[in-house]
This record gives structure tokens, sequence and C-alpha cells, in this order.
């Protein structure tokens, strides 16, 4: 979960964002003494997540606001389900709804896909792993999503871990030569990723010692070669290419772990509406 200090930033930014000098619209028409009752509904079937964030964002314009949350991240929400009940003065709730649920549909659209690949490849040993493909800004939230729909989260930011690049590799002047340098100078307790595009290039990666290796876009017959050649002596990474129906041909090919960028950057949103009580 996000820390407080995390979620205060983000809203901190997302209501100078949304607000500007003031919502008009809810000064101009609503009594500033008008108070009332609210409830957030899920518009589709999916995996919460979020909620207690969205929470915070109702009640960030004006602490009297009080929130009644009726579901919690990783449940299952079906069409109808009321997630959260809110009441107070409405001129803060409805200034903030919008923040609420665009932070509330956004997570929850990552967990349920999430969730439905995971589930794709529950018959393998595989753990289904995120990227640094994300929204920036709102990547801590993103990857919580994704913890939340049952995935395992890869580096959060650069100094989460050594992952040696094809790019790195070029500017190093190799694959061993690039492993030597990082193992001279990272700490010991730092495993150390490679990232290879073709079986010798695993045969190198092995041979400099690295701890994990990314298998970038190879054919499920490279992968089925690269798991016999790499077993025992480092964990392999399927990346590229990947989608939610090569998932379980990917799984069987026997590699630990299979990352895929898809899971935030190109995820739809669960509907949810935000309704006054009437």
């Amino acid at each position: 979960m996000p820390t407080i200090y995390q979620v205060d930033d983000l809203l901190k930014r997302a209501f100078r964002e949304d607000i500007g000098s003031g919502d008009l619209t809810t000064i101009y028409c609503v009594p500033a003494d008008k108070a009332g009752s609210g409830r957030l509904v899920a518009r589709e079937e999916g995996v919460l997540a979020g909620i207690a964030i969205a929470a915070k964002a109702l009640v960030y314009l004006d602490r009297s606001v009080q929130c009644k949350l009726l579901f919690k991240d990783g449940q299952k929400v079906s069409r109808g389900d009321i997630v959260l009940t809110v009441e107070g003065p409405l001129q803060p709730i409805l200034s903030s709804e919008r923040i609420a649920l665009n932070l509330l549909q956004r997570l929850s659209g990552i967990a349920t896909q999430t969730a439905l690949w995971v589930k794709e490849i529950k018959d393998y040993p595989a753990k289904l792993a995120d990227t640094r493909k994300t929204t920036p800004g709102l990547r801590v939230f993103e990857k919580y999503a994704v913890q939340v729909g049952g995935g395992r989260n890869h580096r959060l930011a650069l100094d989460g871990g050594i992952m040696i690049k094809d790019n790195h590799i070029v500017a190093a002047g190799g694959i061993g030569e690039a492993v030597l340098q990082v193992r001279s100078r990272a700490p010991f307790t730092l495993k150390v990723e490679v990232e290879v595009t073709n079986l010798a290039e695993l045969e190198e990666a092995l041979a400099a010692g690295a701890d994990i290796v990314m298998l970038d876009n190879m054919s499920l017959e490279e992968m089925r070669r690269a798991v016999v050649i790499g077993a025992g002596r480092a964990q392999l990474e399927a990346s590229g290419n990947v989608t939610q129906s090569r998932l379980r041909e990917i799984a069987a090919t026997g590699v630990d772990y299979i990352s895929c960028g898809a899971l935030t950057h190109t995820v739809k949103a669960l509907d949810f509406s935000f309704l006054l009580d009437k």
C-alpha cells in the first residue's frame, strides 16, 4: 500500500490540477451550508483497488466529510454494488468526486486485468510481473494495483535493482564486461539481471554470473531451450510481445517470470459512478 505521504502528495497535485482557482459551477449553484450524502457505485464487474485512496480524496477538501467503506481492496465487485458512502457538506464533496473516481477507476482497472491474466497461468509455476511502463507520478499506485490483482512487482525505480539492458551492454562493451563492472562496484546483496535476445547471449550472461536473465522477444522454442540451458544457473524472465492470448504458452515453456507492460500502460478503467442521494 502506498504510504500516507505518497497519497497526500498525489492528492495535492491532483486537486491543484483539477480545481485550479476554484470549482466555479459548484460554488455558484450549491449553497455553502448545504449538506447531503452520496455513494460510489460499481458499473461493471471487477476487482476493487484504491478504495481507501478514493475515500481520502473525498475528505481532502473538508475533514468534516464522512466516508464509510463497504468493500476492501482485492474484493470482487458486481454491477450495482455500492462500494462507499459519503455524507457532509456538498461543496467539497462535489469538487472532489472526479478525482476519487479517476483514481478508483484506474487502479481497479489494473487490478481487474492483472487478476484475469494471473488466472490464465494459475496451472504453471511462472509468476506474472509488471514493468516500469507506468503513468508518470502514479507508479507506486499502479504497482500497488498489480499486487491487489495477484501480480508481482518488478523493480519500483532505477534504484530498486540492477538490470543490464541492450544499451548498457553496448555502452559497457559487452555482456561480460557489463556484469564485471557491476559486480566490482555494486553491493554484493543486489541481484544482477541481464537482458538477452538470443541463446548465445544467454550463455554469455550465465557465464558472467547473472542472477536473473530476461529473455527479450524470444520465440517459444528459444524459451524452451533457454529453460534447459539455464536450469539451476539463473532465474529466467520472459518479456516482450506478451499478450493475454499468449500467456499460457509462454508459461508452459518453464520460465520463472513473465513481465508485461500492458498490465499498466494498456488497461481499461473499471467503470464507477458517484451519485448523490435525493
